[in-house]
């Protein structure tokens, strides 16, 4: 099995669990995304917050974005992967040469390995994000048929009905090219990549999961003697998941409102805009959302773990059993 091809398997078994993996999970990424962004005037609950949705929008209401998302995550995960492997590869190899001979990564090299696969992954994927966290947090979503009104909802939960009475709000439900296009025709190139900069503070949480997880899964194969299953991955990524979204969710609300800021809304360095969070809404608004998205995290997380080491076993044997089937039919002839 050359390196190559087994990098690739990898990043297309990630690829495979993060797209299953969302599907599951997806409603409580919208409702974490929504409870980040929205005015800090729309205090409610989880249940509140998923009734409401419904009640506007339809259970569809709570698949916002889907389209995007399953597109990003598919991307994302195929390139942190083939690059997690890539870079487990060069360590590994290196050990090999100077006479080490393991075969499992150190603490260090775990988190070298996860700080280049997740600065490679975000500079590539940051586009694919913007655009689903517009989809999933519906900025802009109704409009008015009346053109006097138009644009005037600023929440990103707004009624259907113009509160003056005089006009009813009709909803749209913009497609993903449609979003683009609409991005790149009000505020140019610049808005793909708005939140870089948190997002590379936020390589920090994959890195500190993906390091988690390869020490737990480690340490668990040192006590059994033997392979970890996709079991024992689903709670070993529930862990490392809970852990890491846990430290570093201040930073993810940040993305998420860097991502939905408009051409017109004043700009601020990151910590200008935590400070600014913290003074209009307490430090409690650095954590909004924070319920759905823990849950959401690290069911997506287990689910992902679990999911890739399955599909990789899966086309591990399909590719053995496609070679032997080969050299069968060269000895036949």
């Amino acid at each position: 099995m050359s390196s190559t091809s087994d990098n690739v398997l990898h990043a297309i078994s990630g690829a495979g669990g993060g797209v299953l993996s969302m599907l599951l999970t997806y409603p409580l990424i919208t409702l974490s995304t929504r409870s980040q962004v929205e005015s800090k005037r729309a205090h409610s609950t989880v249940l509140d917050a998923v009734q409401k949705i419904i009640q506007r929008e339809g259970i569809s209401g709570l698949y916002a974005g889907l389209d995007s998302a399953l597109f990003g995550i598919s991307v994302t995960n195929f390139v942190y992967y083939y690059w997690y492997e890539w870079s487990r590869a060069a360590f590994e190899a290196a050990a090999v040469r100077t006479g080490k001979g393991r075969r499992k990564l150190s603490t260090l090299e775990s988190m070298a390995a996860g700080a280049l696969a997740g600065s490679a992954t975000v500079l590539i994927t940051n586009p694919i994000w913007v655009v689903n966290t517009r989809m999933t947090a519906r900025k802009n979503a109704i409009e008015e048929e009346d053109d006097s009104h138009k644009g005037s909802s600023d929440e990103a939960l707004p009624t259907l009905q113009d509160p003056t009475g005089r006009k009813a709000l009709r909803r749209i439900k913009p497609s993903t090219l449609a979003t683009i296009s609409a991005i790149i025709k009000d505020e140019g190139w610049r808005p793909f990549f708005a939140g870089v900069k948190p997002a590379l503070v936020l390589v920090i949480n994959p890195i500190l999961q993906y390091t988690l997880f390869e020490q737990l899964k480690n340490f668990l194969e040192r006590r059994k003697n033997g392979r970890a299953s996709p079991t024992d991955a689903f709670y070993l990524g529930a862990i490392a998941k809970l852990v890491a979204t846990a430290l570093t969710y201040p930073y993810i609300t940040l993305k998420s409102r860097m991502h939905v800021a408009s051409k017109g809304e004043k700009k601020y360095t990151m910590i200008n805009a935590i400070r600014n969070i913290i003074r209009e809404e307490g430090w409690s608004g650095l954590y909004k959302g924070i319920g759905p998205k823990i849950v959401q995290s690290v069911i997506t997380a287990a689910f992902l773990f679990a999911f890739k080491d399955a599909i990789y076993d899966f086309t591990v044997a399909m590719r053995s059993k496609a070679l032997a089937a080969k050299k069968l039919k060269i000895k036949a002839k």
